[in-house]
């Protein structure tokens, strides 16, 4: 039997979301509106085939074709975070994928890596903020590289709470990206206290 036409396979979340990640991207770029974006974001979120993207993106992708391939199933389980008119946390415990993307439209994330770690070369998260907010916090012994533009919004590195820093060849964790109205922030917080940990789970 042949394969089915890709257009007509069935697409994950994380189809969805690379989708939704150039709609983000050509707004930022002045390409499309704010209100172009959420229609477009709806048609993308309802969408079941691959067939569904093609009018969503036919004027924004090279040569009117969209370049994605099928994703199996939970393959970005621990590289995607994101927040559409909702608040998400998420703490990373062990070490931290090589890439993360989060993104917040109309809403918020907060990444918090103070348990997680570097393990191999530098890691990589592109936060985009759209009228929404990215926070990341970070801890004491990581070199924060932060490459990101903000349109209209902040993106950078807010006020260090610890007194500790980074040594010499420290773990590198590099934060690009873009806000548009809205921010992106990095905060260096030291660990929490056991004690005070058991406090805040009760």
């Amino acid at each position: 039997m042949s394969e089915p036409k890709r257009s007509a396979m069935r697409v994950a979340d994380s189809d969805r979301e690379n989708v939704a990640q150039l709609l983000y991207e050509a707004m930022g770029a002045g390409r499309i509106t704010a209100g172009e974006l959420e229609t477009r974001l709806d048609a993308v979120y309802a969408a079941k085939t691959f067939a569904e993207f093609e009018p969503v993106v036919a004027d924004l992708a090279p040569g009117g074709a969209l370049a994605l391939s099928p994703a199996g199933d939970g393959e970005q389980g621990g590289r995607r975070s994101f927040a559409v008119m909702s608040a998400t946390t998420r703490r990373f415990d062990g070490p931290l994928p090589s890439n993360h993307v989060s993104r917040a439209f109309w809403g918020s994330v907060r990444l918090d890596l103070r348990q997680a770690r570097i393990t191999a070369g530098p890691c990589t998260i592109r936060a985009v903020a759209v009228m929404g907010g990215v926070k990341i916090v970070v801890p004491e012994d990581f070199a924060v590289d932060v490459r990101g533009i903000g349109l209209m919004g902040g993106f950078g590195t807010g006020r260090r709470t610890g007194r500790g820093r980074p040594a010499p060849g420290a773990p590198v964790l590099r934060v690009t990206g873009f806000a548009w109205w809205g921010s992106v922030k990095v905060i260096r917080k030291p660990l929490e206290s056991p004690r005070r940990s058991r406090r805040g789970r009760g």
